[in-house]
């Protein structure tokens, strides 16, 4: 595979988003899912929790241009909708940092490219509380070694084997891996009587 699928290490900003249980329609509300492209729907990433909260980490200028959310426990429960990780991509996240995640939102995840890792609850209220006092500091995502640094502090994550596997050999992309192995595929359908007109 390419280099550029390898998702080994992922170093940018944080961004701290408190709370349990914050589910794929707060990540993206129902109105949204209309859009095809998902072009424009970093923007819209949080949108009703921005409106309702002007202190909302979305709404702050000392966030812009973070890439590693931190999260809390069960994030991206709720309806299975792709577009939640679609928007947080596009708003710019590369990497998440939380208690624990929704199984769908997981997979949905893996698949754009983007680590979740998993980290203990008191690392976890360290870790936003942390981000928040020095929002221009580096979270450090290694998912090689499944650890997450700040400043000094290393801290370790955890992510299943199959999804890191996948992210660190870079084959986490599949129309990617099946494009790559075009030729392959091509030489084995010929060999099948029911492909070459046996």
């Amino acid at each position: 595979m390419s280099t550029e699928y390898v998702r080994k290490h992922v170093a940018g900003r944080g961004i701290p988003v408190t709370g349990n249980d914050i589910d794929t329609d707060r990540i993206i509300p129902a109105r949204f899912l209309k859009e095809v492209t998902f072009e424009s729907m970093g923007e819209h990433a949080f949108e009703d929790a921005k409106k309702a909260n002007p202190e909302h980490p979305f709404n702050q200028p000392v966030y812009k241009g973070a890439s590693v959310l931190v999260v809390g426990q069960n994030f991206g429960c709720g309806s299975s909708r792709e577009h939640a990780p679609q928007a947080l991509m596009r708003w710019g996240i590369r990497a998440i940092v939380g208690g624990s995640y929704g199984e769908i939102f997981f997979g949905n995840c893996t698949m754009l490219g983007i680590p979740c890792l998993t980290i203990s609850q008191a690392d976890l209220e360290w870790l936003q509380k942390a981000v928040e006092r020095s929002p221009k500091e580096t979270v450090d995502v290694d998912v090689e070694k499944q650890q997450v640094r700040f400043g000094d502090k290393v801290i370790q994550a955890r992510i299943p084997d199959g999804p890191r596997n996948q992210l660190v050999q870079g084959t986490w992309d599949s129309t990617a891996v099946l494009l790559e192995a075009g030729g392959a595929i091509e030489a084995t359908a010929k060999k099948l009587p029911y492909v070459s007109g046996f």
